[in-house]
C-alpha cells in the first residue's frame, strides 16, 4: 500500500548515516583530518560499503569533506566568507582578486533585459570574471551594463582592456542604491568549468541591481558563489547566507 500524504516517508539509510557521520565529525575531527578508511568506517557504523559511500558523497557535496588522491577523505576548511556589501570594483583588497575572461556587446538575454527595463534584444555590455580567494575560485560574475548608458567604450580594445574600460566607467555610475536577491540553484557546465567543479554541484545565486537616484536601473550583475565553500555577508552586520545542510 502506497504512503499517504499525511504520512512521513521512511529516512534514507545513507541520510540517517550522514546525520551520524556530522555528530561523529563535530566531535571528534578537526579540520584537515583523514577519516578512517571506507572499510573501517562501514564496520564502526555497522552499514554496507555502498550506504557508507552515499553518505559521505553527500558531505562531500555539502562540503564538509573532501577526497585527495593519494590521500583519503579530509575534514573540510569552513566556507570562506565572500563580503558583497561592495560595489563591483577593479581590484578587490587582500587575498581577493578578479581574473577577467571575456567583454563583449551583444543582445540582452530575456531575463537581463527585464530586470533593466529594457526591449528584448536592446544592446549590453557584459564582462564576465571569476572571483578568486585564497588562490582558489570561488565565484563566477558577469555584470551587464546597457549600450545607452555607457555609449562610449572604444569596441577595438583587447577583451582585457575594454573589461577595465566598462569597469571604470560602471564605477564612475551615479549609482544610488542597489538591491541584491540570492537564491540556492545548480552549476551548469560553463560556471562550472569555471569553478573548477563538476556541473551540478550546488551554488548561490546573487543577483545585484544597481539604481540611478531616479529610480531607473543601471546595471544588473548575476553572480555564481560555491556553496560547498562558500558563505555570503552583508553588511556590517555580517548576515550570512548558507546552502542548506
Amino acid at each position: 500500500m502506497g504512503t499517504t500524504a499525511t504520512e512521513a516517508a521512511p529516512e534514507p539509510k545513507y541520510w540517517h548515516l550522514r546525520t551520524v557521520l556530522v555528530r561523529t565529525i563535530d566531535a571528534e575531527f578537526s579540520t584537515g583530518e583523514v577519516l578512517p578508511n571506507e572499510r573501517d568506517l562501514a564496520a564502526r557504523f555497522g552499514v554496507a560499503r555502498a550506504t557508507l559511500r552515499q553518505a559521505l558523497d553527500q558531505l562531500e557535496l555539502e562540503g564538509r569533506l573532501v577526497r585527495r588522491r593519494g590521500i583519503g577523505t579530509l575534514i573540510a576548511a569552513p566556507r570562506i566568507g565572500i563580503p558583497v556589501a561592495e560595489p563591483t570594483g577593479l581590484e578587490p583588497a587582500g587575498s581577493d582578486t578578479w581574473r577577467i575572461i571575456d567583454c563583449g556587446v551583444g543582445p540582452a538575454p530575456a531575463a537581463v533585459a527585464e530586470a533593466l527595463g529594457l526591449e528584448p534584444g536592446s544592446g549590453v555590455h557584459s564582462v564576465r570574471r571569476v572571483r578568486m580567494m585564497a588562490g582558489q575560485a570561488v565565484g563566477t560574475e558577469t555584470l551587464f551594463v546597457p549600450g545607452t548608458v555607457m555609449p562610449h567604450v572604444p569596441g577595438f580594445l583587447a577583451d582585457s582592456s575594454r573589461a577595465r574600460a566598462v569597469l571604470k566607467q560602471f564605477q564612475a555610475l551615479p549609482v544610488e542604491s542597489e538591491s541584491r536577491s540570492v537564491e540556492l540553484g545548480v552549476a551548469e557546465e560553463e560556471p562550472a568549468r569555471l569553478l573548477e567543479r563538476p556541473p551540478g554541484i550546488p551554488v548561490l545565486v546573487l543577483t545585484t541591481r544597481y539604481f540611478s537616484a531616479e529610480g531607473g536601473p543601471l546595471a544588473v550583475s548575476v553572480s555564481t558563489y560555491r556553496a560547498d565553500t562558500c558563505k555570503l555577508t552583508f553588511g556590517e552586520a555580517g548576515v550570512e547566507v548558507r546552502a542548506a545542510s
